[in-house]
This record gives structure tokens, C-alpha cells and sequence, in this order.
């Protein structure tokens, strides 16, 4: 065992009773256990975050089913990579058994040139295709890919599972047997915690604790929860500003505020930040639910989401996180009324796909005097002439008269006070 090798990748399991998660793919009854044991394997596009063990189940599965193993990575591999792989996979000298599983970790990185290379061989079953991306695949693969693989969505380990897999390589031989550690099992559950799903990050995190930590007198590392957290180092984010998160996260945020629930908006608006993301994308999607899903209800919110935009632009980060913070609080605790937005839609829709008739003459504009010998203005009735400011007259086309647009009823949400 080479120990220059980083811990996680020492520790890796070598069959599908060592693999540890995923119990709602890898379970006994499910399909991909039952189809690796049945040696009926296909293509699989295996999807999900970093450090939740894509790479090391696609090595389970060549041990289980004793395939030969390439593994080419998408981000310095190209063309040439591809064609050698191939070449290999149907030598006989070197892959006896015929069958051969190629690996590609971030196959997303691949562009359609390089993914539509792999079509051929795929389908006629040179290669078993195991991609593994942390983006959507559904966005980032060719639908030729898709259509012939099976898509196996992996979830972040549970914090459960991370405390017993560094347990594990605590007595694994290739692992840290070789240390006379002391630490506590509470220790490992905070690491756990803190890795936020990424076994890589606990593992790599353990082994920095423990080779900077000195032995004390008897050759005992001792590793307390201060050492521990020091070597993890922050708690990290789940958040890729310019990945499949990003947009999962903007989701959850606008969905917040427009179900009325500050706590949860304010987390997402701080796992945002957390991420990265452009603070005046962030006052615009407020001030887009302002609008939406506010609305009519309380007008002002607009006003606040507003004047929120302009002061983001003007302070800057970390200060505009507040504002932020105060504008999307104010949104979340608003009634809501998406009156204005079925409204204008709907009327537009109506634009595009009908005949919609002709403006009445009597409410057109007559700059020009001899316009009114044709009808322009003719008829109009000026409302301020009228009790209240109001008059019953036709505004609508006749092909449009007497369509509604606007809610009514939840139009009448107008000036009702917002619940602060």
C-alpha cells in the first residue's frame, strides 16, 4: 500500500457489503444491487455531489462483476483518450473476457464532439459505460447517452454513515491501524456533521489531525475536538454558483418567501451568500417576488425590494447582506397576491393567439382635427365629469368586451397591512 496515497482513496470499499450509504440504490431488493449481481449490467450515469462515493461504486462494481477497468476523466481527456480506451477494450491479449467497463469521472466536462464518440460503442456493447457527474445529467449529457443508460441518483451521505466509515479506517489496515490514536467517538460524529455529506472531506480532515498531531510519551496521537476541527477546517458549503444547486437553491428561495416562511428564506438567502453568489441577483429575484407573489396585496413591498436593489448596488458586500436580509424577511412575512401576474399574462397570451379586434373609435386619440371626421374620440366620455370620477362606457374591443383578467377577489387584497 502506497500511504503517500491520500486516506480516502486507501479506504475505498472493495466489494458491495463494504460500500457504505446509498441503501435506497445498493439495497438487496433494489435494482442496481440485484442487476450487478445478476451480472446484467448496463450503461449508468451516476449523478450526484462530491464525496458521496460515485467513483468508488464504479470501482465496486468492476471488482463485483470482474470486468476490465478504464478510468479516463473528462476534464484532461479527450478524443485520443477515448479511441486508446476502445483500442484496449477489444485487445483479447489484454481483456480476455470481452467485456469492459469505461469510467469517465465528469463526463459532463465532455462536449457533444466527445460524448456522441462514445455512441457506437456503447450500443454495440464494446463498453459498459459508468459516468459519474455532480451536474444534472438531463442538462449536461447528449440524449443519445441518456436514452441508453440508466441514471442512478446518488445522495450526500448521511452524517451516519461518514461517523462509520471513519470508524472503519480507523482499524483498516490500509487505513490508520498503524496509529495509536485516541479520539472520541463524539469528535468523529462532529467531523461527520461538518463535512456536510463529503466523505472525502471527513477522511482527508482525520488523516491532517492526525498526521500533524504529536505522539505523547507513551506514542499515543491524541486527537481532541479543537485539533479535529482545525484540520476539517470550515464547515463547507453545498453551493456551486454556476451549477445544478445554484438553480435548485434560487428555487427554494423564491419558493420561501412566496409560502410565507422568512426562516427558510433567510437560510437559502445565506447559503447564497455562502456560495458566492452576485448579491444584485439576489435583490432581483426579491424584487421579482415582490411583484409575483406579493403583489396587490401590500404595493409597498415592491417599493422596499426597490429601494433594497439600489442600496445593494450602492453599499457593496458583506453590508448588503443585511438589506438583503430585510427585504427578503419583508416579502416572506407580506400577504400574497399573484393577481398583477395572471393578469398580464393571460391578457398577452390573448394578444398572441386571438383576434383581438380593434381599439373603439371613441377612445382613440384625435391629435389632428380632420381626424375626427372619421370618428377618432367620438363619443368618449371624460369620467372626471362625471359623480366619483367614474362612467360606464366601452374600453375593451368589441371581439374582447366583457372579458375578465384581473382576480378580483384577490385584487381586493390591495391595501390590506402587510404582517410584520
Amino acid at each position: 500500500m502506497n500511504y503517500n496515497e491520500p486516506l480516502a482513496f486507501r479506504v475505498r470499499p472493495k466489494s458491495l457489503s463494504e460500500f457504505v450509504g446509498q441503501e435506497h440504490v445498493l439495497a438487496e431488493n433494489k435494482i442496481l444491487y440485484r442487476t450487478i449481481k445478476a451480472d446484467r449490467l448496463s450503461s449508468i450515469i451516476l449523478w450526484g455531489p462530491p464525496g458521496c462515493g460515485k467513483t468508488s461504486l464504479a470501482k465496486v462494481i468492476s471488482e463485483t462483476t470482474k470486468y476490465k477497468f478504464i478510468k479516463i476523466n473528462a476534464v484532461i481527456s479527450g478524443i485520443s483518450d477515448i479511441k486508446n480506451a476502445i483500442s484496449e477494450a477489444e485487445n483479447l491479449l489484454l481483456n480476455p473476457s470481452g467485456k469492459c467497463i469505461l469510467f469517465i469521472d465528469e463526463i459532463h466536462r465532455f462536449n457533444k464532439l466527445q460524448q456522441d464518440a462514445l455512441l457506437p460503442y456503447v450500443e454495440n456493447g464494446t463498453i459498459i459505460l459508468i459516468g459519474a457527474t455532480t451536474e444534472n445529467p438531463y442538462f449536461e449529457v447528449n440524449k443519445a447517452l441518456i436514452s441508453r443508460s440508466m441514471i442512478i441518483k446518488l445522495e450526500p451521505l448521511t452524517a451516519k454513515n461518514i461517523f462509520k466509515i471513519l470508524k472503519q479506517s480507523l482499524t483498516n489496515p490500509e487505513g490508520l491501524k498503524n496509529y495509536k490514536i485516541k479520539i472520541e467517538d463524539s469528535t468523529l460524529e462532529k467531523m461527520a456533521e461538518c463535512s456536510n455529506g463529503d466523505v472525502r472531506t471527513a477522511l482527508n480532515g482525520l488523516e491532517v489531525a492526525v498526521i500533524t498531531t504529536e505522539m505523547d510519551k507513551n506514542g499515543v496521537i491524541n486527537i481532541t475536538e479543537k485539533i479535529a476541527m482545525e484540520s476539517i477546517n470550515q464547515k463547507r458549503v453545498i453551493f456551486d454558483k454556476s451549477g445544478d444547486s445554484h438553480y435548485d437553491n434560487i428555487s427554494a428561495f423564491i419558493k420561501s418567501m412566496r409560502g410565507s416562511d422568512p426562516d427558510a428564506a433567510v437560510f437559502y438567502l445565506a447559503r447564497a451568500i455562502a456560495g458566492g453568489e452576485d448579491p444584485m441577483f439576489l435583490a432581483r429575484r426579491i424584487t421579482i417576488a415582490a411583484s409575483e407573489d406579493v403583489g396587490l396585496a401590500n404595493p409597498n413591498a415592491l417599493v422596499v425590494a426597490n429601494a433594497a436593489m439600489q442600496a445593494v448596488h450602492i453599499i457593496g458586500m458583506p453590508e448588503a447582506r443585511i438589506i438583503l436580509s430585510e427585504a427578503a424577511i419583508y416579502v416572506a412575512k407580506s400577504p400574497k397576491s399573484n393577481a398583477a401576474y395572471m393578469a398580464i399574462d393571460k391578457a398577452i397570451e390573448d394578444v398572441i393567439t386571438k383576434d383581438t379586434g380593434s381599439i373603439p373609435m371613441h377612445i382613440r386619440n384625435a391629435p389632428a382635427e380632420g381626424m375626427k371626421e372619421f370618428g377618432y374620440g367620438e363619443g368618449y366620455k371624460y369620467p372626471h365629469n362625471y359623480p366619483g370620477g367614474v362612467v360606464e362606457q366601452q374600453y375593451l374591443p368589441d371581439k374582447m368586451a366583457g372579458t375578465k383578467y384581473v382576480d378580483i377577489n384577490k385584487a381586493q387584497l390591495c391595501g390590506k397591512k402587510e404582517s410584520l
